[in-house]
């Protein structure tokens, strides 16, 4: 069977998926979720003309003559503004924040300022006009869109939509992931192995890839090497927009997915990537959801999660595309590459001049999760790719 190209598999995977519905939430619950709709501003901001700064409210044509002094009759602050009207030779006492009086075209700072007597200013340093005034509007103004669709919402996000008077939005729902990792030698962390067994690390750490990607895992625990065990538990999932199943999903007798399915009536669309690591993943559809099988070696699960699920729940949730990949200068020599597209998990070095350098590991063993967790990038090499030199350039990954 010819190993199929990650792009190609990537877009099949894609074809035809639909971003999730919409539900509304409180600015509360909206942190790190998708806009399934853009936000408009419900009013001006600032509402009135505000003072910038402590100071004066003035008419800036009485402030040519310096020295000068100019009578204060009244003071406006934020939450109480002057309501009367600054005239000739008047200025009112106004606070950083405070509604401008009318009349007024200019803020006198304080300290620009001195008291000449009780109820009066005098003018050290003439202003212009319209200074230290923030005219509406200055920051939005009512109807305008200001947080477009598939913006993933942050704490300035949020702090935008409650100055623009929004207590909810519509945010895509969150794509439900199902986990279920399969093997006889696994075990969850925290429990006591046996002698011939292991710990399951993987799925703890896909489904926190999934949260950090904007998904919701939900984890159908450990299947043993049981076929009609593995459909069972894969036909509790039916509400879940994507299954990962992780491990059996190569040659081996034991590996099963690939029968559990079939018990299912559900067919492989594809299987075998060319890709290190990563290449015995496997792919099928059940109506509108997908299911992916992962390989059982941890660094090949998460590498596949990057290349695979990221972009599927990006689909989901209406995000924009957007290539991660960015380039830095090689740092060792790498020989030429075969036929797969190769994933090589490297550290970054900042050298002068903000250049960055990928050193890739040296061993690159698919079960070696300290250096995937030590490492700053992959580092991509497409097929066949002749040999590199160091301080050749190469496309790397962050992570």
């Amino acid at each position: 069977m010819a190993l199929l190209p990650v792009e190609d598999a990537l877009e099949r995977m894609l074809e035809a998926l639909q971003p999730t519905g919409a539900e509304r939430v409180g600015l509360d619950e909206a942190l790190g979720r998708t806009l399934a709709g853009p936000i408009a501003a419900r009013r001006d901001q600032p509402p009135f003309p505000a003072s910038a700064m402590d100071g004066y409210a003035v008419r800036a044509a009485d402030t040519t003559a310096v020295p000068g002094e100019l009578s204060v009759i009244g003071q406006s602050r934020a939450g109480e503004a002057y309501s009367g009207r600054i005239k000739r030779g008047e200025a009112v006492r106004t606070f950083t924040g405070a509604p401008v009086p009318r009349g007024a075209d200019a803020i006198l700072i304080q300290e620009n300022t001195e008291i000449a007597a009780p109820g009066r200013v005098r003018v050290k340093e003439s202003v212009a006009e319209g200074a230290f005034i923030r005219r509406r509007g200055l920051d939005f103004a009512r109807g305008e869109v200001l947080l477009d669709t598939g913006r993933v919402i942050d704490a300035r996000a949020i702090g935008l939509a409650a100055a623009m008077n929004n207590a909810e939005v519509a945010v895509r729902r969150r794509p439900e992931v199902a986990i279920l990792a399969t093997g006889d030698e696994l075990v969850p962390p925290g429990a006591e192995p046996g002698p011939d067994q292991i710990i399951g690390s993987n799925s703890a750490a896909l489904a926190a890839f999934v949260r950090e990607a904007g998904g919701m895992p939900r984890d159908l625990g450990i299947a043993p090497d049981d076929a009609s065990e593995i459909a069972r538990r894969l036909d509790t999932a039916g509400g879940a927009s994507l299954v990962l199943t992780i491990g059996g999903a190569s040659v081996g007798e034991h590996d099963l997915v690939h029968q559990a399915l079939s018990q299912l009536g559900i067919r492989l669309e594809f299987w075998k990537i060319a890709m290190r690591p990563g290449k015995p993943l496997m792919f099928a559809r059940r109506g509108r959801q997908l299911i992916i099988g992962l390989p059982g070696n941890p660094v090949s699960a998460q590498v596949c999660a990057r290349i695979f699920v990221r972009p599927i729940l990006e689909k989901l949730l209406g995000r924009p595309a957007a290539s991660r990949e960015r380039t830095a200068s090689l740092g060792e020599a790498l020989p030429a590459n075969d036929q797969r597209q190769d994933y090589l998990r490297a550290r970054l070095e900042t050298a002068s001049g903000g250049r960055l350098i990928a050193r890739p590991y040296s061993r690159q063993d698919s079960s070696m999760q300290r250096v995937f967790a030590d490492a700053d990038c992959l580092i991509v090499r497409p097929p066949h790719a002749p040999p590199a030199e160091a301080g050749s350039e190469v496309t790397i990954l962050p992570l």
